[in-house]
């Protein structure tokens, strides 16, 4: 069994949002993830994971192709494999919880428009050109 205080764990950076892995259980991890206000996620997908996020304070906007939803105190959303999506925060600071499981944790980054300094890697570039 593994016990964690998510007020006792976060981290918050004003240069991008942190996610911390609290452990690992079984095919996945277990992570708390803290926004400031307005940090944005990466356009990404993991393709051999699903990702679930649970949001314990503040929130924000979660999109994806399908649609993009609301993120607010105990809310969470799931994204299956594969799935690309991208979070907002909104306008204050945010505490979520996530759990990744799956054959592996790989991420891949389609884009990330809010940030003028990413440069695409190669093996993402030709991942999203294959698909």
């Amino acid at each position: 069994m593994l016990v964690f205080d998510l007020s006792a764990e976060k981290v918050f950076n004003p240069q991008r949002h942190v996610e911390k892995i609290l452990g690992l259980v079984g095919e996945g991890d277990v992570t708390v993830a803290c926004w400031e206000p307005g940090q944005c996620s990466p356009n990404h997908l993991h393709p051999n994971a699903t990702e679930i996020y649970f949001c314990f304070e503040g929130g924000g906007v979660m999109h994806s192709p399908t649609g993009s939803v609301e993120v607010k105190p105990g809310a969470f959303v799931v994204h299956p494999r594969g799935e690309l999506h991208e979070y907002v925060n909104g306008p204050q600071r945010s505490l979520l919880f996530r759990v990744r499981y799956g054959d592996d944790m790989s991420t891949r980054i389609k884009d990330w428009p809010t940030n003028p300094e990413f440069k695409a890697k190669a093996e993402d570039v030709a991942f999203f050109a294959g698909q």
